[in-house]
């Protein structure tokens, strides 16, 4: 089987280091391995993606001497792809229309209960169940519709992990996607999608083999897991590699513009300088 890898940013700033390392891991795991490398803009929300960011992207990328097939995909050309997903899942059962707010969550999930802190997942507080008695009959809601994980998540999901702080063959219980997880959203009122659906639909539709990124996505992936057996998709394998973080150990971020690719750039630094600061050289 032909290794398929891909780098999927976001068009709403500038690639820093951050990125850097992962677009060269995830591009180089494919030509060692005669595979195939591509480019995939996550721009679902279109609020705040902006035509300029995601030429940056391509020119950042070009000078760092990545190569990836065209054409590049678009989150914002697959809405139907979307739909579809949310169409097969509503049928099966497993989703409901939630008509809270982040405040109301928030608030339900600091209620007083016997002393215990708010239970925090992937997506922060989670969901406290408010709407999940809700009718799931007739048509797909427009609105924010979350899976309900009680419903789905009745056997174990398993997946191969390549990264070398959990290497093996890791396996989350239905306990702890119920407990740990919870409820997450799957189709937001302005977007018509989740990063959680999206990402699992586009991978497949793109034959992704060997998803890598960043290890502070490690907990979402047993939901992306559930999702790809709920679609009948396939589960890649992945590597969930270390972060790039500043002086102070925190983790770099779109708005760390002082560590922005386009600015070592400017400042005369070489793709190989770029490789030797995130550790590659």
């Amino acid at each position: 089987m032909a290794v398929v890898t891909r780098f999927a940013p976001s068009p709403t700033g500038p690639l820093h280091l951050g990125h850097a390392y992962s677009a060269i891991v995830a591009h180089d795991m494919a030509r060692a391995a005669g595979g195939r490398f591509l480019l995939r803009i996550e721009d679902i929300d279109r609020s705040r993606a902006r035509p300029e960011w995601e030429q940056a992207i391509f020119d950042d990328l070009a000078w760092l001497g990545l190569v990836w097939e065209q054409p590049v995909m678009r989150q914002s050309d697959r809405q139907p792809a979307y739909r579809a997903a949310l169409e097969e899942l509503w049928r099966a059962g497993f989703l409901y229309e939630c008509h809270c707010s982040r405040r109301d969550i928030e608030a339900a999930a600091s209620a007083p209960q016997e002393g215990a802190s708010p239970r925090v997942g992937p997506d922060g507080p989670i969901y406290p169940g408010t709407c999940r008695n809700h009718a799931r009959r007739g048509a797909l809601p427009a609105g924010a519709l979350r899976l309900d994980m009680a419903l789905a998540a009745t056997a174990p999901v398993a997946f191969r992990e390549e990264g070398a702080g959990k290497r093996g063959r890791i396996t989350v219980v239905p306990d702890d996607l119920v407990g740990t997880v919870g409820d997450v959203v799957l189709a937001r009122r302005d977007m018509g999608t989740s990063y959680h659906l999206s990402v699992v639909v586009d991978d497949a539709a793109q034959g992704i083999t060997h998803v890598t990124r960043g290890e502070d996505l490690f907990e979402a992936t047993a939901i992306h897991v559930l999702l790809q057996r709920l679609l009948g998709l396939p589960t890649p394998v992945y590597d969930h590699h270390r972060l790039i973080r500043d002086a102070a150990g925190k983790r770099l971020a779109k708005r760390d513009d002082a560590r922005a690719i386009r600015n070592y750039r400017e400042e005369g630094a070489t793709p190989a300088d770029i490789r030797r600061m995130v550790g590659l050289a």
